[in-house]
């Protein structure tokens, strides 16, 4: 009964066949103090425990399963003694059960192993000298006497009792769901969103915890709802399916998805006959949870229902109508002459404008909507500058603006002038979770640029469009080529297929450009050709290493980072090279990589540590925010560095570019290291170098898009270590994946019902 409480310890003989090399001894009971937690999974509960056991010297080890395990803790445990090969004598339990210590030299331990924010190892010390084996009782009922104890004051005490009495409920919790499944780190987040009342809501309607938790998605709720006893064929399962099926197309970028393949989707998951689903879709819609609708499909096949989570739905709806009531009424720039503007911003800027660049900013002094897009080197920077320095010159207020932070930036070093992403540029409410720019107040601006367009999701540009006044001008700048936007739909290629925007298509790459190995490299991809490699000691900043095997590429990609690239390009090997792959999981996909990369980068191999949600993070670490945080402003996809770990505080900082962010422990499931990416993520980013290991292990995700983008988040040099087979294949293979999505056909409506 891993991780739950006992009755009592029980001894048995245990039954189990154990490996060769094993010897086992007779079962029996155990009982001792927590001298050191070895290691301690909170999701799954295993640890390995050093346990301080009467009549012993040393203390033994210990192995089980427990919902949570803290030094200075009483242990009692039944199992068998076995000698394990390679770590000797380790007492094997099968159930394990803990409580607090009793003992001055315990409680010390116990209140030093940072349970208690506010308490480390110094203060514990103090506090037990002052109240000795009645510590925890004072803490429990009396805590204002500990001003008592040097360095306690009137906010340290609040801090200690506050932090205490959520220990004391999460532990509670968390013995009612570690029995179910649910780790201690979730059972945090489950008593801070539903306090005291958890456990009761909980066994109310487990798949709450789905829509409620971040984290605990429908398979972690649909198994405590087992335990709990909610009927496979539940209506309330089927329904909580629907929802998760459709959460899950949205994440594989689809707005919405045809009716038919939903229902099967969620019948292949759960098992449940597709009467009762297509009844739970009856009930959702009914409820206005879910929407219904019908398209005819471009290729002329029969028209069949698409069902929408309703966010995604109206969201999709707000682009199309915005869009089309933008391009309505008089543009804000007054009249010009053209070619006396575009003399004088090329007198201004100190160059010579190419045809191609003259025609889309005269398209931009014309057009109230205007989409600029094409790859690198083709000069969609120059082309905006030349326009915001038009606009600033008849005093228009121009906004600029990006979906990410780096991508801001840059936008910023470009144009030499202020720019947000679109979360600050909205103001979010932290507190509300909206925004506060809106259609009743809206930006104050005449012309707007979103660059990096390509990224925006449906729900981004529906909230940013919401903002945009009626009489300006916005400029949608981007590269359609590269990947879509992680979120769902296809905002930038929906808008230029539908043909009811103005769109202006840059293909002439500049002879500056043209010079650069990875501007060729990427549109030799993008034409699929295999991009020509400089020769290994030749000058270039576009190379191609080839290695056949993922051990080798691993190390390879270790050497170049380490000691070849400083060495002869002068990048920094943690601030200025970034790690890009295709993927995730396998030898070179990105967790295994990063823990590669952390013990090779990181200066600070010997200062504390914490180790949650299977990663462990340092000081100076380099990591990623990996989901939306609007209470700290930081949003997927931001990069930072660990400044701080604060063991008695339970707090981690990172630094984003100036501003420190502070994360208690249990929040630490937002980040991730960042020292290897996947390619996607890298999405709006620029890095002085990239360094991209290639393998047909990344098979599935072999895809000119996908390498055309890492390619171009390279500056000043690329590196691609990997088998000629797997750059082949990612040259040959187009992107084929349809994502659902009925934004062009709303824009064309909208266009004909005008």
């Amino acid at each position: 009964m891993a991780g739950n409480c006992l009755t009592s310890p029980r001894t048995r003989r245990s039954l189990s066949p154990k490996p060769r090399g094993y010897n086992v001894f007779m079962s029996e009971a155990l009982s001792g103090t927590i001298e050191r937690v070895t290691f301690h999974n909170p999701e799954n509960g295993f640890a390995v425990l050093r346990v301080q056991v009467q009549g012993k010297r040393d203390p033994v080890t210990v192995v089980g399963s427990v919902a949570s395990a803290i030094a200075g803790e009483m242990l009692e445990a039944s199992g068998t003694w076995e000698r394990d090969p390679e770590h000797g004598p380790q007492f094997k339990a099968e159930e394990l059960r803990t409580a607090t210590p009793q003992s001055a030299e315990g409680i010390e331990k116990f209140l030093g192993s940072g349970l208690i924010k506010g308490i480390g190892p110094q203060m514990a010390h103090r506090i037990v000298e002052v109240f000795g084996e009645k510590t925890l009782q004072v803490i429990d009922d009396s805590p204002t006497f500990l001003k008592e104890v040097r360095g306690i004051g009137a906010k340290r005490i609040q801090q200690i009792r506050e932090s205490w009495r959520e220990q004391r409920a999460v532990r509670g919790i968390m013995v009612f769901l570690q029995s179910h499944g649910v780790g201690f780190n979730r059972a945090l987040r489950i008593y801070k969103t539903y306090g005291d009342k958890a456990i009761e809501l909980v066994q109310a309607n487990p798949y709450r915890l789905a829509t409620d938790i971040w984290g605990i998605g429908f398979q972690m709720a649909d198994q405590l709802a087992g335990r709990l006893g909610v009927p496979p064929t539940s209506p309330l399962r089927a329904r909580a399916a629907l929802r998760y099926v459709l959460q899950q197309l949205a994440q594989e970028g689809n707005v919405g998805h045809p009716h038919t393949e939903v229902i099967n989707r969620t019948v292949a998951l759960t098992e449940i006959g597709r009467d009762v689903v297509v009844d739970a879709v009856a009930f959702l819609i009914g409820e206005k949870e879910l929407i219904r609708e019908t398209w005819e499909d471009s290729s002329a096949a029969p028209a069949e229902p698409w069902l929408y989570l309703p966010a995604l739905y109206y969201a999709e709806i707000g682009v199309a109508r915005a869009l089309h009531a933008l391009q309505k009424g008089p543009h804000p720039l007054p009249d010009i002459d053209t070619d006396v503007a575009l003399g004088w911003v090329e007198k201004k800027m100190g160059l010579t404008l190419a045809d191609s660049q003259r025609a889309a900013i005269r398209q931009a002094a014309r057009s109230k909507v205007l989409v600029i897009t094409g790859g690198p080197g083709v000069g969609k920077t120059t082309i905006v500058r030349a326009i915001l320095e038009i606009f600033s010159a008849k005093n228009q207020r121009c906004g600029l603006t990006a979906p990410t932070g780096r991508a801001a930036k840059r936008l910023a070093e470009t144009t030499g002038r202020e720019a947000k992403t679109i979360h600050r540029l909205l103001e979010f409410d932290p507190t509300s979770g909206g925004c506060r720019r809106d259609r009743d107040h809206s930006l104050d601006f005449d012309l707007l640029v979103v660059d990096e367009a390509s990224m925006v999701d449906v729900s981004l540009m529906n909230q940013l469009l919401r903002a945009v006044p009626a009489a300006a001008c916005v400029i949608l700048v981007g590269d359609v080529d590269q990947l879509p936007s992680v979120g769902p739909g296809t905002v930038l290629a929906d808008i230029i297929a539908s043909k009811e925007v103005p769109v202006v298509r840059l293909t002439e790459i500049f002879r500056q450009a043209e010079e650069s190995g990875i501007v060729r490299a990427a549109h030799c991809v993008l034409q699929g050709r295999l991009p020509e490699s400089a020769a290994a000691d030749a000058p270039g900043d576009f190379y191609f290493i080839d290695c056949e095997q993922p051990a080798t590429i691993i190390d390879r990609v270790v050497t170049l980072i380490r000691e070849r690239i400083p060495a002869r390009f002068k990048h920094d090997s943690f601030r200025d090279i970034q790690v890009l792959t295709p993927m995730n999981r396998s030898e070179l996909g990105v967790r295994n990589l990063n823990q590669r990369l952390q013990d090779v980068l990181n200066p600070f191999q010997d200062e504390p540590e914490v180790a949650r949600f299977g990663w462990t993070f340092r000081r100076g670490d380099k990591v990623l925010q990996t989901q939306n945080n609007y209470k700290k402003e930081v949003f997927n996809g931001d990069i930072g560095r660990v400044a701080r770990i604060d063991l008695e505080e339970q707090e981690l900082t990172v630094d984003y570019d100036g501003r420190p962010v502070i994360y208690d422990f249990g929040e630490l499931d937002e980040l991730s290291l960042a020292y290897a990416l996947t390619i996607h993520k890298s999405q709006g980013s620029e890095y002085p170098a990239v360094v991209i290991p290639l393998h047909t292990q990344h098979y599935m995700f072999l895809q000119r898009n996908l390498l055309y983008t890492a390619i171009t988040r390279g500056k000043k040099l690329v590196v691609i270590v990997g088998s000629g087979k797997a750059l082949d294949l990612a040259v040959r293979r187009q992107d084929t994946q349809r994502r659902y999505t009925a934004l062009c056909q709303r824009l064309r409506e909208a266009a004909e019902a005008s």
